[in-house]
């Protein structure tokens, strides 16, 4: 089946002229730029700009420049590792859990033009895509489109040319693409790679479920943030959810979301690149039912990203508290305990809801740090 892939692609390379001009008459993006690098001489940053005529050289002369500021200016620092393997895979298909809305990918692609390789393709919903420039953006940033919030009818049509699509750019174009294991983040940090996701990968190839999925070369990716700056932002919601079953956010909230997340503290930051799932599934036998397939695929992606974790000291309180024991002592000390347990406080303190359930939103922050390591510890067989 061919299909046009017009409504969801990255721009095309001699659409970026054009584009960069679009982009710097819109007084939001001027507005961002500024924020982010307030220290810029904009005339000559943006007549730089105008020079620019591929996606790659977008990616590296400006989004790379203002990623690596706001990590600078959020963070502890992102350290990044398997990386150097990546010279042996060739283009592959990433696999992450989400913890953010928009560093997740961001940092993704820094982080490998900083390792010698070319920015990722980035799959990305259009609930994001709030305002046309935001798409020309992300567009321009090699970022192609998961379309959401379709009918039945359509979400089939919609999947099978996005996995088409995905399969086009890793056989034919040969880019890495990103995509995150689950629609949305998982917010209590269980990270759990959704089918359906892997059956709309399995859509686009032209062969057996197994082999199209292969045809992919899958690299599970791990994503470790220390602190989550959404985390009380999260734990809201989830009372909200819980007290009225039907509360959606609106677009404000979600718009709050992505401004937190991208300034907000993050402490230290790991991205661990997994064991690539061919290597995992090796000796799968193709004549398996298409449902034991579907889960053997989905848990040995689960378990790479679940091993890759790194675990830090708060994630170890985080346990302990929950669990009312001391069992993690030995991987923490005094001072970092208390260092988590103000931590928590503050975030706490942050939420301002109709009958606040302290206790409640305690215990949903605290999973959020603690599911890492469960799962890890199930992972290793601890």
């Amino acid at each position: 089946m061919s299909h046009d892939f017009e409504d969801i692609r990255p721009f095309h390379d001699e659409e970026v002229p054009s584009i960069i001009l679009e982009l710097l008459k819109e007084e939001r993006f001027v507005k961002a730029v500024k924020h982010v690098l307030p220290e810029a001489n904009l005339d000559e940053l943006f007549e730089n700009l105008k020079k620019l005529t591929t996606k790659d050289e977008f990616q590296t002369k400006m989004s790379a420049p203002m990623v690596w500021k706001l990590v600078n200016h959020s963070s502890a620092g992102v350290e990044g590792g398997g990386f150097e393997d990546l010279k042996h895979v060739g283009s592959c298909t990433f696999i992450s859990n989400h913890r953010d809305i928009i560093l997740d990918s961001a940092i993704l692609s820094v982080m490998l033009l900083k390792y010698g390789f070319r920015g990722c393709e980035i799959a990305i919903g259009d609930n994001l895509l709030v305002f046309p420039w935001i798409e020309n953006l992300v567009r321009i940033n090699k970022s192609f489109i998961v379309k959401r919030s379709l009918s039945v009818r359509q979400m089939l049509t919609s999947s099978q040319k996005l996995s088409a699509y995905i399969h086009h750019t890793i056989n034919e174009k040969k880019e890495m693409v990103w995509i995150a294991q689950r629609e949305g983040r998982a917010k209590d940090s269980n990270d759990q790679t959704q089918e359906s996701l892997i059956k709309m990968l399995s859509m686009g190839g032209e062969r057996d479920f197994l082999n199209n999925i292969r045809s992919l070369n899958i690299v599970p990716l791990s994503l470790s943030y220390e602190y989550d700056p959404c985390d009380y932002l999260k734990a809201k919601e989830f009372q909200l959810k819980r007290d009225n079953p039907e509360y959606k956010k609106s677009q404000i909230e979600d718009l709050l979301n992505m401004e937190t997340g991208i300034f907000g503290n993050k402490g230290r930051i790991h991205f661990q690149v997994g064991t690539q799932l061919n290597k995992k599934i090796a000796k799968t036998c193709d004549e398996q039912c298409k449902t034991d397939l579907l889960q053997i695929v989905v848990k040995a992606i689960d378990n790479e990203i679940h091993s890759c974790y790194k675990i830090f000291p708060g994630n170890y309180v985080a346990l302990d508290l929950l669990e009312g024991n001391n069992r993690f002592s030995k991987s923490y000390s005094v001072d970092e305990k208390k260092i988590f347990e103000e931590y928590l406080a503050k975030q706490l303190n942050k939420i301002d809801i109709p009958n606040k359930d302290t206790d409640f939103l305690k215990t949903k922050i605290l999973e959020m740090y603690a599911n890492p390591l469960i799962n890890k510890q199930i992972a290793l067989g601890l």
